[in-house]
């Protein structure tokens, strides 16, 4: 496989009337064709700050790339400008956000919508594209496609938005699809049809997806790696299995933790205590110390390097430095792993 997207170092700030926030702070990672990788984290830790700088659509002129590189097939597009970014939106790179009130044109009709890129990016004519448009509606799960082809937003259900959304980003089949909470609004049944529907395009066309999810479950679904942020960093990055089976960074096991599973008999959840830090001042050294019982001394003083622990698995942590006391994820996190291992196995003899 090759990559189809690299970023490089990438820092995004954002200026307020309070001062400079410092939302994504050094983030490098890639995705290869074929490849799904997944951001994880909390609420405030920069996941879709990060996916908005990949498409340049940060909003002007508050928010800006201070640094870094995003190099796509090669090409570094972090300073392109909006014309020749128009290029690449919708055909080579599209994204389904989370909120699909923001991503409709509510004067237009949604057909029209979807075929728009269909006949820009793919010079279809219009008799074509509304072909296409309708079977796109019938994939996502939207009843009466001709019907609701003429219809405006706001004549369809939230849900029905959503669909929308996710129809219109794989319209013209890009070669990397960025989905920012895309099933958040939907039931599970819907939920379970848009991940199989983005699975499909995927092996169809090669494509990469950048996965943004608060929610693990989907994770362990469709991921391939996963990469978990705080505070505008990722902390860790590895396989799927990695992350889930043999987590590194404290933060992860927090984030494990607090994940119910069918096999669960605690009355309460796992919390992480505390909240984010403030991005107008990032705390020195590692920004999770404060909230972290596994917080050595030199966690307050200096930021932790990525430390290998495989190939594929990488975290920013001082408990894998040579010299650190040995910690294991506390008892809640194992048991979670017990509960991951144990449900695939029972998939396994589906």
């Amino acid at each position: 496989m090759s990559k189809l997207l690299e970023v490089k170092d990438l820092s995004v700030s954002f200026n307020t009337y309070s001062g400079e926030v410092q939302a994504v702070r050094g983030v490098s990672f890639d995705v290869e064709k074929g490849e799904t990788l997944a951001i994880v984290g909390e609420s405030g830790s920069g996941k879709s700050v990060t996916t908005k700088a990949l498409m340049q659509l940060l909003p002007k002129p508050q928010g800006q790339i201070k640094s870094g590189e995003i190099l796509f097939e090669g090409n570094d597009i972090a300073n392109y400008s909006n014309k020749q970014m128009q290029k690449i939106r919708g055909k080579d790179m599209s994204m389904v956000f989370q909120d699909p009130m923001t991503s409709l044109n509510p004067t237009m009709k949604v057909g029209n919508q979807i075929m728009e890129g269909l006949i820009k990016h793919r010079n279809m004519a219009r008799g074509e594209a509304k072909k296409k448009a309708i079977d796109l509606l019938e994939q996502v799960g939207i009843p009466h496609p001709v019907l609701r082809l003429n219809q405006y937003p706001h004549q369809f259900s939230g849900g029905m938005r959503q669909r929308a959304v996710v129809a219109i980003a794989l319209a013209c089949n890009p070669k990397v699809l960025i989905a920012d909470e895309p099933t958040t609004a939907l039931d599970v049944t819907i939920q379970a049809q848009i991940l199989d529907l983005m699975k499909d395009i995927q092996r169809e066309t090669d494509s990469a997806i950048v996965f943004i999810t608060h929610d693990l479950g989907v994770v362990a679904n469709v991921a391939d790696r996963v990469a978990v942020m705080y505070a505008g960093k990722i902390v860790e990055i590895g396989k799927v299995d990695e992350i889930f089976y043999n987590p590194k960074h404290p933060y992860t096991w927090g984030l494990l933790g607090s994940m119910p599973t069918l096999d669960s008999e605690e009355e309460e959840l796992f919390t992480i205590p505390g909240s984010p830090p403030d991005m107008l001042n990032p705390p020195k050294g590692d920004a999770f110390a404060p909230r972290n019982e596994f917080a050595l001394e030199i966690d307050t003083k200096m930021e932790p390097p990525m430390f290998k622990v495989s190939d594929t698995h990488y975290a920013a942590s001082w408990l894998l430095h040579k010299d650190a006391p040995k910690m294991e994820p506390p008892a809640s996190v194992k048991r979670r792993m017990q509960g991951f291992a144990s449900t695939d196995d029972k998939d396994g003899e589906k």
